[in-house]
């Protein structure tokens, strides 16, 4: 019985390597944000298991008061959490390029256990052109996103446009995504953009690297 449960679990470990191995090879070819149709997965109690929420919130800086910008909020994930973090005298604007992800996110702000919140502001734009003015956004975060933008140094100089002179961008990342880069790609990337890394946070399955606007 223990050799059989063994076999089932190593191959349920050899098929997730061989979709890894595949799905990444395919995503080097193909740059394209994750589908709508796994949104569900994307903000599911399992997903918040494996990637929790608290020390995703702390690494990232996020604070009471705090105006924040979540670039790729899909179906919202962390954004009623962060919104909750941030209180009533915070604001989040969620943002995601694609239509049906943001019809989620605001079915899901529509549900009675979400009805405290009233600080999420949804937006439908490319990270390419951030609908906001320069400056005027303390603290901006990516989760698992970043990587799936063809143009990265455009969106890095659209993030740098629009925070305040000492404001933050922290890039989560989450190692079964299929765009999943190592943790010095993505603080080689940022002091490229002209940022300062402030903190490493994290491990190799789930990390948090925090820059500060120079």
């Amino acid at each position: 019985m223990a050799l059989k449960i063994l076999n089932v679990i190593l191959w349920i470990l050899v098929i997730f390597i061989v979709w890894q191995i595949l799905f990444r090879i395919g995503r080097k070819i193909l740059n394209f944000p994750a589908p709508a149709f796994i949104g569900r997965f994307l903000d599911s109690d399992m997903r918040r298991r494996i990637q929790p929420t608290g020390p995703l919130i702390e690494r990232s800086g996020i604070k009471q008061g705090m105006r924040v910008l979540e670039i790729g909020c899909g179906s919202g994930a962390y954004t009623t959490f962060v919104a909750r973090a941030v209180g009533s005298e915070g604001a989040v604007e969620a943002l995601d390029i694609q239509p049906a992800m943001l019809t989620q996110l605001e079915k899901k702000l529509a549900l009675p256990e979400n009805s405290d919140i009233k600080n999420i502001r949804t937006h439908q734009a490319s990270a390419y052109e951030l609908p906001f003015e320069d400056g005027s956004i303390d603290l901006i975060y990516i989760i698992a996103v970043l990587f799936e933008i063809p143009d990265r140094k455009k969106t890095l100089a659209e993030i740098k446009r629009v925070l305040k002179p000492d404001g933050i961008l922290a890039v989560t990342e989450f190692l079964p995504d299929p765009d999943y880069p190592l943790r010095k790609t993505v603080t080689k990337l940022g002091i490229s953009a002209g940022f300062e890394v402030d903190e490493v946070l994290g491990n190799l399955w789930t990390y948090t690297v925090r820059f500060k606007k120079k």
